[in-house]
């Protein structure tokens, strides 16, 4: 056993004294080690009750022979760090996590790990640890949280941001502004529709770390709870049959997870963490390979935001796996990938039917013939940008108008809620990328607030920053290269023409290369004032997002 570096022998007598001082049996230290990483935090809804996913998985691995040893892993809400400074530090968690998790690990060297995130970050940076690390490893999810059920339907966290831009369009009163914050959110668990928290959860099921439900049993529900315990035992099966995460995460479960992601429409942050968890697996994943995979794979299923289903509706009518089973019927899927079921993917998907097909369409009643993402090229976007196509008004899948531009986030905000953004506008938000930012903050605020106020059927938003899987509309992000780096984004000039065309994969800004020359003489690109430490060491360090933005080696 791994472990036995930490617990046998005669040198070990002080190891074993220290554990006991932790209250451990000679008994309890004869069994595998089993780490349970666990994000539990008072401050986010989708974490508060993580302790009781943790105290079923240690049940699961009592039960079947090890000794389970908990430790923490920070966790950021992207809801309450959104359209603030604390947005700088999202993205930054997530390459803290993965070092922090590789610490414990390395530093502790347990048998075998059991993750339990549930939000945005904590998701890919634990992946990334797991594939760091590379020991016997399952994920568990607290799961998302059901929806609101208020009179004129479901709502989501997603509404209370766009009700900022119709109460500002004199749409809703101050009275219904706060019945709606007082309703949004009912519980625990990752906010309700197919945001980057439920995307994240749903592509560890497909990459096979995580079970069969992980991604869609609802946060309240028992079902919750008894995954979360036969997490536990399978763990302990893993460790006997010494099943790591890059046994599991192949260049074929990469491709299954795409597939599903542009089934799904799940959040255009997927594809960043994509990269930063192929960056750690050894896998080479191209941008353009994603349009391949998006232009073959129909779009199954519409969640919010870009419909009025949730998350909790997927899983009613069979899941994700239910989804991967229209897409093997389709010749979509490497199915010959092993899980931490210990199966195939093959084997995992024998029995798995959709119950709703509105829910779960085929391919012949598909909201499109292709994906719900798409990564656009161009002058603007060398390197790529990427847009939830699926979440985008048809009308605006094409679209040409004069660019807005604005150096921070908050400025373009301000000036959409006094109402100097106008119809066929093109806002480019620039200076918020990776190394820009620091920190390629989520813009939810803004898109959010165009939605509100009905700009999202003539207006876009282009930005080398990110969005949150929540926004909707011809919100393009993840611009490469960025501003602060002197791509071709930070030489718009209000007024210039940019021309979208998602459709054909196109993102162009309308300027004679000559002009765009003499624009580029004596270029200084603006640098946001940041404090000493992780933010300036971010800064220093991190590479594009077309990358993932990875962390380079100093």
């Amino acid at each position: 056993m791994r472990s036995d570096l930490m617990k046998k022998g005669l040198t070990r007598v002080p190891h074993r004294a220290l554990f006991k001082g932790a209250g451990l049996t000679d008994e309890e230290l004869n069994k595998p080690i089993i780490g349970v990483v666990n994000s539990q935090n008072d401050i986010i809804p989708g974490h508060i009750h993580l302790d009781t996913i943790a105290n079923a998985v240690k049940a699961g691995i009592l039960a079947h022979g090890g000794t389970p040893l908990a430790f923490p892993a920070i966790g950021v809400c992207d809801g309450i760090a959104m359209g603030h400074q604390g947005m700088r530090y999202s993205l930054v968690s997530r390459e803290h996590i993965a070092d922090s998790v590789e610490i414990m690990a390395m530093a502790h060297p347990f048998d075998a790990l059991v993750f339990i995130p549930n939000c945005d970050k904590i998701i890919p940076g634990m992946i990334m640890a797991a594939l760091r690390v590379n020991i016997p490893s399952i994920f568990v999810s607290g799961g998302p949280m059901l929806p609101s059920i208020v009179k004129n339907g479901k709502v989501t966290l997603s509404d209370t941001f766009e009700a900022v831009g119709r109460s500002a369009a004199g749409e809703i009163s101050e009275k219904e502004l706060k019945e709606l914050e007082d309703e949004a959110c009912p519980g625990c668990g990752s906010c309700a529709g197919m945001f980057t928290a439920n995307s994240m959860n749903c592509v560890t099921e497909v990459l096979g770390l995580g079970l069969p439900g992980n991604g869609t049993i609802p946060a309240v529900s028992a079902r919750r709870v008894r995954l979360a315990k036969e997490a536990g035992k399978l763990i302990m099966r893993l460790c006997e049959r010494d099943i790591k995460p890059r046994d599991i995460v192949t260049a074929d479960a990469i491709h299954n997870a795409l597939a599903a992601d542009m089934a799904i429409g799940c959040s255009s942050n997927t594809v960043l963490h994509l990269l930063a968890i192929c960056h750690e697996a050894g896998v080479t994943l191209d941008l353009d390979y994603i349009n391949t995979v998006s232009k073959a794979t129909p779009h199954l299923v519409r969640l919010s935001p870009a419909g009025s289903a949730t998350i909790a509706d997927l899983d009613l009518a069979g899941g994700v796996h239910a989804v991967l089973k229209e897409l093997d019927k389709l010749k979509l899927l490497k199915t010959d990938c092993v899980t931490v079921t210990g199966k195939t993917l093959k084997e995992n998907l024998e029995g798995c039917a959709r119950t709703d097909p509105e829910i779960i369409r085929d391919k012949e009643t598909a909201h499109s013939p292709d994906g719900g993402l798409a990564v656009l090229r161009g002058n603007l976007a060398p390197d790529g940008a990427v847009v939830k196509k699926g979440a985008v008004l048809p009308e605006m899948l094409v679209h040409s108008g004069p660019a807005r531009v604005f150096d921070r986030e908050e400025d373009c905000t301000e000036s959409l809620i006094a109402g100097k953004i106008n119809p066929g506008d093109v806002i480019v938000i620039r200076y918020e990328g990776p190394k820009g930012g620091p920190g390629m903050k989520e813009m939810l605020t803004p898109t959010a607030t165009l939605a509100g106020m009905g700009l999202d059927k003539t207006v876009a938003l282009v930005t080398d920053g990110r969005f949150s899987g929540a926004s909707r509309g011809s919100s393009i992000g993840h611009v490469s290269p960025e501003a602060a780096e002197g791509g071709l984004i930070a030489f718009v000039r209000e007024g210039d023409t940019i021309s979208i065309d998602i459709p054909a994969n196109k993102l162009e800004l309308k300027v004679d290369p000559k002009v765009i020359e003499e624009r580029r003489k004596n270029f200084k690109p603006v640098e946001k004032p940041v404090p000493r430490g992780v933010l300036s060491s971010y800064r220093r360090r991190v590479t594009s997002a077309n990358t993932g933005a990875i962390l380079k080696e100093e």
